[in-house]
């Protein structure tokens, strides 16, 4: 089946099922322009097909998806043409899988992060195996986590997506499964079979039931418990105050702290806002949020310094403008969530 994508991604009917395979996986199947668009396509012609009742979608290689393709993204700013166009067709596809009426089924099998999320964690079932890890690392590279991050992360347990979107921790299947992220775990080796199960029967909850295991979180309860104590407060100023009160003694909270020092001051406070915005609008609301922030992201310096400090030169020494979170204008935040003059994302 030809949705378009080239060889970056395939479409195949089998049984009652819409197949969809990430074929990138040389460039850990990140997503691009062109993937968006054949995805978007597929969705179209299986929404309306009496004969596929479910989607499922999986990967080749190692990684499942490790985000957007940042290079293609990084040249185009630098040139002076950001590529508004594929955040905005990026948006809409989020958007879309979250109301697809039928099943769409994620099968997650080694690292997913930033795009990879975004064509995954908003569909009906997101299944992950013993090899996979998820982040949404963003802040480090001087963005924001995106892609229906504003919608996903604060409908966590315990503000463990506050947590993650500030620090960009990766985390296993077992945190993922306790915190709402991921709805199953499965052994990897049981995918293929999963896969003709949910095929033949078009029905993923039953052949879930055959396949699905029991996943031990990661992060314990006590710990657990630490993170909501300091990340469920109500300003970014009060978590980080929290965070060094308690630093003095409790070596993870210590750990925590250095570790946001080392993010974009201005992508910290623009992830605090859109995580506790989000938690109160709808996703098609939470992704015209986004499309506010990428926006004003792709006229300013921190994402093409952290892209450059990570991917290019891989020196790992961003220069952030501005340095340090003190030194952030309130009123600079504002303007990123600020209406767009040319008009918001249409959905």
């Amino acid at each position: 089946m030809d949705f378009g994508g080239g060889d970056e991604i395939r479409f195949d009917r089998q049984g009652k099922a819409g197949i969809v395979t990430l074929t990138r996986p040389k460039a850990l199947n990140a997503v691009t322009h062109g993937m968006i668009r054949a995805l978007d396509k597929a969705l179209d012609a299986w929404a309306d097909d009496a004969d596929i009742a479910v989607i499922v979608i999986k990967a080749e290689g190692r990684a499942f998806s490790a985000g957007g393709d940042i290079q293609h993204i990084y040249d185009a700013g630098k040139a002076g043409r950001p590529p508004i166009d594929f955040f905005a067709d990026e948006y809409r596809l989020n958007a879309k899988i979250k109301r697809f009426k039928k099943p769409y089924v994620a099968l997650i099998d080694g690292i997913v992060m930033g795009g990879g999320v975004g064509v995954s964690f908003h569909g009906s079932h997101r299944v992950m195996t013993e090899n996979a890890i998820f982040a949404m690392p963003e802040v480090g590279i001087g963005f924001f986590p995106d892609v229906g991050g504003s919608h996903m992360l604060p409908r966590l347990k315990g503000s463990f997506g506050m947590y993650l979107g500030l620090t960009g921790t990766r985390i296993r299947r077992g945190d993922a499964c306790w915190s709402g992220l991921s709805t199953h775990s499965i052994d990897a080796a049981q995918l293929p079979d999963l896969v003709d199960a949910i095929a033949e029967s078009g029905l993923p909850d039953e052949a879930l039931k055959t396949f699905a295991v029991s996943a031990e979180r990661e992060t314990d309860e006590a710990m657990t418990h630490v993170i909501q104590k300091h990340f469920s407060l109500g300003t970014l100023d009060d978590v980080l105050t929290s965070l060094a009160q308690a630093a003095p003694l409790e070596p993870f909270t210590a750990k925590t702290l250095e570790t946001m020092k080392t993010r974009s001051p201005t992508s910290l406070h623009v992830a605090f806002r859109q995580i506790t915005d989000g938690a109160m609008l709808s996703m098609d609301e939470c992704m015209q949020l986004e499309f506010r922030v990428v926006n004003r992201m792709l006229h300013g310096d921190d994402f093409y310094e952290g892209i450059r400090a990570v991917v290019i030169d891989k020196d790992n020494r961003p220069r952030w403008r501005p340095a340090t979170l003190e030194e952030v204008d309130p009123n600079d935040i504002d303007r990123y969530f600020a209406p767009l003059d040319e008009g918001e994302l249409s959905l």
